[in-house]
């Protein structure tokens, strides 16, 4: 409950939600190599967002919000693809991935809210708060691509 009290105060508008470029992220996703989780890519589009004049600490929180959107669109497509592969490969890793993903998606959210928490009193922690859970997404995200072995 906390967590979607903590989302709620950064979720991204409409308005900017449409300056985030998703082919940016897609093509960041696809051109990041093998083993690579944090391509300089990474932020990207919000960086772009931002530049278009939502560069208010509320703006910069939506733009890396509209971006994470896109990033956990990525990761579900992902999710379900290393799942349908682990299960052709062992019907067991499948529910293996299932735990592992519920344990990351705990670990993520938790980790974001210390984040956010650390900044007490301070108009940034939206943006961290953001940050991370743009970071941690695509990272997830890639690693479950790498998961199939690509």
């Amino acid at each position: 409950m906390r967590f979607l009290a903590i989302l709620a105060m950064v979720c991204a508008g409409g308005a900017v939600a449409q300056q985030v470029d998703g082919n940016t992220v897609r093509s960041c996703f696809a051109d990041t190599p093998v083993g690579e989780t944090a391509p300089a890519c990474l932020g990207a589009a919000s960086n772009a967002c931002q530049d278009q004049g939502f560069d208010t600490t509320q703006g910069i929180s939506q733009c890396i919000q509209a971006e994470t959107a896109v990033w956990d669109d990525l990761l579900n497509t992902e999710y379900k693809s290393t799942r349908a592969h682990l299960e052709a490969q062992d019907a067991g890793l499948k529910d293996q991935l299932l735990t592992a993903q519920r344990a990351w998606i705990a670990f993520r959210d938790a980790e974001c809210a210390l984040d956010y928490a650390r900044w007490q009193g301070g108009s940034i922690r939206s943006v961290v708060f953001a940050n991370c859970m743009m970071v941690m997404t695509a990272r997830r995200t890639l690693e479950l691509r790498d998961m199939k072995g690509n």
